[in-house]
């Protein structure tokens, strides 16, 4: 059984509306939604001799409260003439909690119940404050967001003195900018996506061959990726590669030794930047340079040729990959129909897997789940999860993908 706010009414099936209808729905704290259940069989008179006296009676888990704090902005909908641009600030929150809602009547369905808050946090710290203040909020077994960083940082501290678990569903943070151990980070930071990437290359390939080059324009964006790689591969014992740091493709052309195979890991996201580099990049290999290309991962969000790419060996590491095969996959996207009228987005695909995965988590673990989270893995619809624990920055998913383009697409690896 689960305990939240009604679903919204579908406007023939447009997302604006059916947002404005929900955001018009939301409230606080849910009502109660009461599942048919079949009569009950009456129960067997107790007999003395069937327990002991002095034995206690065991007091089941047989609920948990769940408090999701989402950035809905309700406040800045004019419900009498929305504007498109005013109901696509809630986008982001409502397509989550639609998502989460789904894996939590999944997680139900075995009989276990839950209640769960919905508050909107407005991204803005003084109703966070005001959201803190709620009783309801204290009493919770697991909370959900914030989902941006600043929000997060702001309820750290309230989520220790209460000792309360909280997700970061979204926000691909460092954990060592909160440092609270109550926190579970589950969408992987930077420093995973190098460490995915550069032991791949480690592995993959011969020290003595090969030449690891690093393009980086060195701004700060560039610096965030490029950083990490850097570390690495100075740190880096077991297996020494030549490493050379490049500002871009072109600067690192004259300097190419000869009978060499090269790696090369391009640090920015900047489109035109990547577009150029890549284009130079494969008129090198035509020229004869053997090259394999390692690229950001926001590479995955943007358009580049695929035909370029496939030609350069390209691998980009990523934390979303949804296989619309997959039966589990198939079997969410209709129900999701079937229940919102329309297609699902990231964020409700994110959201299911998270409510899905605590929903059983809790259900099977019991007020202990969180000393089982490190135990079970979890295969999602997007990513896999794989906790691990550290005393000082709390619960961080490590599970990663590789993919390469191939035929034309984007192809797991690894």
């Amino acid at each position: 059984m689960i305990s939240a706010p009604n679903h919204p009414q579908r406007l023939s099936g447009n997302k604006i509306f059916a947002a404005i209808a929900f955001a018009l729905l939301i409230s606080a704290c849910s009502p109660k939604i009461q599942p048919k259940t079949a009569p009950a069989t009456p129960a067997r008179p107790e007999k003395k001799q069937d327990r002991a006296a002095d034995e206690p009676e065991s007091k089941k888990f047989t609920e948990a409260t769940i408090s999701m704090l989402l950035p809905f902005k309700l406040n800045q909908i004019n419900f009498k003439a929305p504007t498109k641009a005013e109901v696509e600030k809630a986008a982001l929150a409502i397509e989550f909690y639609q998502g989460f809602m789904l894996g939590i009547d999944s997680a139900a369905s075995t009989g276990f119940n839950f209640k769960v808050n919905v508050l909107d946090t407005r991204d803005y710290n003084a109703q966070i404050e005001s959201v803190m203040k709620s009783a309801v909020l204290a009493k919770s077994n697991l909370l959900v967001g914030p989902v941006y960083p600043d929000g997060q940082k702001y309820i750290s501290n309230y989520t220790l003195e209460h000792n309360l678990p909280v997700v970061s569903p979204l926000a691909a943070s460092l954990p060592q900018e909160f440092n609270n151990p109550n926190l579970i980070s589950v969408v992987n930071n930077i420093n995973l996506h190098v460490e995915k990437i550069a032991d791949h290359i480690s592995k993959t390939h011969n020290s003595e061959q090969h030449v690891v080059v690093l393009i980086n324009p060195k701004s700060s964006d560039d610096e965030v990726f490029g950083g990490p790689i850097r570390q690495y591969f100075s740190n880096l014992k077991t297996k020494k590669f030549s490493f050379q740091e490049y500002a871009s493709v072109f600067s690192m052309e004259m300097k190419l030794q000869k009978n060499k195979k090269y790696v090369i890991l391009l640090s920015s996201s900047n489109k035109q930047f990547v577009t150029a580099s890549i284009d130079k990049l494969v008129k090198m290999q035509r020229a004869g340079l053997n090259v394999s290309l390692y690229g950001h991962p926001n590479w995955t969000k943007q358009t580049y040729s695929a035909e370029k790419l496939q030609a350069l060996n390209t691998i980009v590491s990523s934390s979303y990959k949804v296989d619309y095969r997959r039966p589990a996959v198939i079997n969410f996207l209709r129900k999701y129909r079937q229940a919102y009228q329309f297609e699902p987005t990231e964020y409700a695909i994110k959201g299911y897997d998270i409510g899905l995965y605590f929903g059983n988590l809790i259900a099977r673990s019991g007020p202990d789940f969180m000393s089982q989270i490190t135990k079970h893995n979890y295969r999602g619809l997007h990513n896999r999860f794989h906790f691990v624990h550290d005393e000082k920055l709390g619960y961080i998913n490590t599970s990663l993908m590789l993919l390469q383009y191939k035929n034309f697409a984007l192809n797991t690896i690894e």
